[in-house]
């Protein structure tokens, strides 16, 4: 590879164009009067050097030097970059390569994968960082059967294995198939051999931690802001590299409140605008779905640009105000668990005396809400949330954890068989459940919504049920249908022969639509579905040139330009150009063998 550019499509007349001069083209052997052929080949246009090519390179004069230039101006060459701002431009030793960005081939990629799954009524793929008890990915898994969306969960990533093994047990969101990364998510994705065993998936969530960002969490360490945290504040970088591999069609990350104002967020939104999503963000509480705990979170769904999500597409339930005497489990009144808590009572009195504020919370059976349940609520702290005795005024308990799992909406199940302080941790730092059921829902809507949207078609009767009939199978192997340019080389698979017509898929999800009358009966006999071929239109006057691309030289190339070419040529490919990544075209780096002494860096035990 000789260099690498990005290069903003322009426009003339109407039409796209793609305008190359000077060091674009001389960095690549290109100067002014050589000829070349342009060849579309796996989603990429090629521009290749060679003496007998269609075309030649013009040229201008400037500072006394000649330039030359190659001005592409056509609506059906540049059909591959349509709804496109910009391309890749890569240079080699007698070849322009122009290519989608990466950006837009991810784009293309999840939105094509999407619309398959849910056609088709595959179960859609999920994952999770921060994955902690798993509350928001099965949430989010009942929310989207709730809108008829199957889901498996993917892969889960957690610094804390107990609880992906606990999760293997206790949540009906993980399967066999489910990948557990029992890590801090900063190794996982600077690890290159385990980053590639990362699924694609089409829902991304993550609970980032959010002791950094927290009010409580900062006050204790005296931090400006939450990246300051030295455990978690720089967890968004590494959260967000991992979403980039999984590259899903949807993202949730939740979050405290604060953390909407923290660079963190901040950078979520650039990063994710420009690998080509819309964010949405939004403030849920649980009060709002009839929680007895009033927990408010702040939401970012970003989903893919072509998707349609809103915050109005949210079904609230009509309010209903429960007594926390529904959700209390079954404990007598002289049971064990009520105390007198005389320490408690005693640092109350003497913090007032101090002048603090601080003071113990109690609620009875009979009231409707409760306040925050923290992670560390098993710790019996004097402003944790009590439960008063129903008879006996000098006695308290705290809440069980199956009580806490039902204050914040959550299955009792998602934390059975955990000891008490584990599970008061998990509900502590997980989300009040309902309202995540609901945005699973909107999720599922959105992905509905996206997958029915079909354009119409117009033919009279019989040619409509025919073209009906061929566009239903072309739109299983390309998206996009285009008629051939004269002077072009067409390269890829032939994926249609029939009803008169060959479709060739030639990348991108663009097809060339060829006429079987147009090209010789014993070469159309011969061609074999998702064979590779090359398909030239010399003049529109004459047939079409086939060729296998099993076989063959490569194209001749002048003395003059030998020079740039590499010493010996490549040859062709023989397998389907729709398995052949664009990336061939860049060098291959060397292979790194030698690594680094491990590190001994400890981590302390936390969710994230």
């Amino acid at each position: 590879m000789r260099g690498y550019y990005v290069k903003q499509i322009g426009s003339n007349r109407g039409k796209p164009r793609i305008w190359l001069e000077g060091p674009l083209l001389k960095n690549g052997g290109f100067k002014r009067g050589v000829r070349y052929n342009i060849h579309i080949n796996g989603g990429s246009i090629v521009l290749r050097a060679n003496p007998d090519g269609s075309r030649v390179i013009s040229g201008k004069e400037k500072d006394d030097k000649s330039l030359p230039v190659i001005d592409l101006n056509s609506k059906e060459l540049l059909a591959l970059f349509d709804g496109m701002a910009a391309v890749r431009i890569v240079q080699r030793e007698g070849e322009i390569h122009i290519l989608p960005l990466a950006t837009e081939l991810r784009k293309k990629e999840r939105l094509t994968r999407l619309r398959k799954k849910l056609e088709s009524g595959e179960p859609l793929k999920t994952g999770a960082v921060c994955f902690g008890g798993g509350v928001l990915s099965d949430a989010l898994h009942k929310g989207l059967e709730k809108g008829g969306v199957k889901s498996e969960l993917a892969f889960a990533v957690e610094i804390r294995p107990e609880l992906l093994h606990h999760a293997q047990e206790a949540n009906p969101s993980w399967s066999e198939n489910t990948i557990a990364f029992g890590a801090p998510v900063q190794e996982l994705a600077f690890d290159p051999a385990a980053m590639a065993r990362v699924p694609r998936v089409e829902v991304f969530e993550s609970g980032v931690a959010c002791s950094g960002a927290s009010t409580s969490g900062r006050a204790r360490l005296g931090t400006e802001k939450p990246e300051d945290h030295p455990e978690v504040g720089h967890l968004i970088m590494p959260t967000l590299m991992v979403a980039a591999q999984a590259n899903p069609a949807a993202i949730l990350i939740e979050n405290v409140i604060p953390y909407a104002s923290s660079a963190s967020a901040s950078i979520a939104r650039s990063t994710l605008r420009d690998l080509g999503y819309a964010v949405h963000e939004s403030v849920i509480s649980g009060g709002a779905f009839n929680a007895h705990e009033d927990r408010k979170r702040w939401v970012m769904v970003a989903v893919t640009q072509g998707l349609d999500f809103s915050w109005d597409m949210i079904r609230l339930p009509e309010p209903s105000e429960q007594p926390i005497s529904t959700v209390l489990d079954d404990i007598a009144d002289d049971d064990p668990a009520w105390r007198p808590m005389n320490g408690l009572k005693a640092k109350q009195e003497r913090d007032l005396a101090s002048g603090n504020t601080f003071k113990m919370q109690v609620v009875t059976a009979q009231d409707t809400n409760v306040g925050v349940l923290s992670k560390g609520y098993a710790k019996v702290r004097s402003t944790d949330w009590k439960l008063a005795h129903p008879s006996n005024p000098d006695l308290l308990r705290q809440f069980t954890p199956a009580e806490h799992a039902r204050l914040k909406q959550v299955p009792p199940g998602l934390i059975k068989g955990l000891c008490q302080t584990i599970a008061h941790e998990v509900l502590g730092q997980s989300v009040i459940y309902e309202p995540f059921v609901e945005v699973g829902r909107m999720l599922s809507e959105t992905f509905f919504n996206f997958a029915d949207a079909k354009p119409p078609e117009s033919m009279s009767e019989f040619v409509e049920m025919l073209a009906a009939e061929f566009m239903e199978t072309a739109n299983l192997a390309v998206e996009e249908v285009r008629k051939p340019l004269k002077g072009v080389s067409y390269e890829g698979p032939v994926v249609i022969n029939d009803v008169g017509m060959v479709l060739q898929n030639i990348g991108n999800g663009v097809g060339i639509l060829h006429h079987r009358d147009t090209i010789q009966s014993s070469l159309i006999d011969n061609l074999k579905l998702g064979e590779p071929v090359r398909i030239r239109y010399s003049s529109n006057k004459q047939a079409p040139e086939v060729h296998s691309l099993s076989s063959g030289p490569p194209p001749s190339v002048t003395p003059e330009m030998s020079r740039f070419m590499k010493a010996r040529p490549e040859p062709e490919r023989a397998e389907p150009v729709e398995t052949a990544s664009q990336l061939d075209i860049f060098d291959s780096p060397d292979v790194q063998t030698a690594h680094s002494a491990p590190r001994t860096r400890s981590y302390s035990p936390r969710m994230g």
